[in-house]
């Protein structure tokens, strides 16, 4: 296993940039989500990685290994970056079994009747594929079908294993299931994974750090809890969780507490900014009590489960999440109190 490095990393079609300007670092071990709405650059930043692309400036390295630079030229194929990809549709030989599904990539390279047996028998066991190995293709679910093409993926001990959306055909139940197995594997394996996604509860549940996407950039990369608790601006904090996006005026700082004018009333702020702008309300940031910093009215009530979402309309018109275990009915009027939302800078 190893690093992946990536310095400047761009990628134009006819013109138009895809990716533009990437520099991190993916940490041996890490499990990494790219996550971002449909046409963000996601996929191409995988296929950048994979070797499916060639960057049009930028330069990308594994552990100490430059495996292509856009400014030269240099460019190491697919098949010798020792990168193990799993495609949304599975891919599978649908006249193999699953035994040589797993092993067929070690036989076009080469390696002896031994080492074949041995390291496919060590892929199926880490998928939880034994037992099925002597079925077919169409023998399997399919989420048993993405565990053969997971197991395909490791059989060859790659550097890091990159996942284009791979639970995307699978219903919400089998999803979940799924998400255990790709976790679990990865606890087991310490593999470097890559994992594109635009189902952001997916990335939460999976990802030790997430790199939202858009514009064919990076706006944040960060843990999840860190994405969700302190975004880095207005697009992060509306498409990571639940939330509405409000500008403050007013912002008083001391060493121990800072202030800010939201919605018209003063309250307390959470920040690392010297002077924050706007502040992201969560559902926990609000608490419905009579003697509410603001009124609203409940003008949709969907039930999550134990709770109910409500979404409130303030009196100057802006759009307010609050969670309860009470019901309420559309039409109602409530208090609202904004409890220490994080705020920060954005121009």
């Amino acid at each position: 296993m190893a690093d992946i490095t990536l310095t400047s990393v761009g990628k134009t079609f006819s013109g138009t940039p895809a990716v533009q300007d990437i520099s991190t670092r993916f940490e041996d071990g890490e499990f990494i989500a790219l996550l971002g709405p449909s046409g963000c650059g996601k996929t191409t930043l995988l296929r950048l990685l994979a070797g499916f692309e060639v960057p049009s400036q930028g330069t990308i390295r594994i552990g100490d290994r430059d495996i292509a630079n856009g400014d030269t030229g240099k460019m190491i194929p697919p098949e010798n970056r020792n990168m193990g990809f799993v495609f949304q549709s599975y891919a599978l030989w649908p006249h193999m079994t699953v035994r040589r599904n797993v092993s067929y990539p070690l036989e076009i390279r080469g390696f002896s009747k031994a080492e074949i047996a041995s390291q496919t028998d060590a892929a199926l066991t880490a998928t939880g594929l034994g037992t099925y190995a002597e079925r077919m293709p169409s023998e399997l679910s399919g989420g048993q079908r993405q565990r053969v093409a997971l197991a395909r993926c490791l059989v060859s001990d790659p550097d890091a294993v990159l996942l284009d959306e791979p639970l995307a055909n699978l219903d919400v139940a089998l999803r979940a299931s799924m998400q255990t197995v790709f976790t679990d594997f990865h606890k087991r394996t310490c593999a470097t994974m890559v994992y594109v996604t635009h189902d952001q509860a997916e990335a939460m549940a999976m990802a030790d750090r997430i790199a939202v996407m858009d514009n064919g950039r990076i706006q944040q990369f960060d843990t999840p809890q860190n994405l969700y608790e302190r975004p880095k601006n207005r697009f992060v904090a509306e498409f990571v969780g639940l939330g509405t996006v409000v500008p403050m005026r007013g912002v008083e700082k001391n060493e121990t507490s800072a202030h800010g004018h939201v919605l018209g009333r003063r309250i307390a702020i959470n920040s690392t900014h010297e002077c924050p702008s706007h502040v992201c309300l969560r559902p926990e940031n609000l608490t419905i009590s009579e003697t509410g910093d603001l009124r609203a009215k409940v003008a949709r009530v969907t039930y999550l489960g134990g709770k109910y979402l409500l979404e409130t309309v303030s009196e100057c018109g802006t759009r307010l999440l609050a969670e309860t275990r009470a019901k309420f009915e559309v039409g109602v009027q409530l208090g609202l109190t904004i409890t220490t939302p994080w705020a920060f800078y954005e121009d």
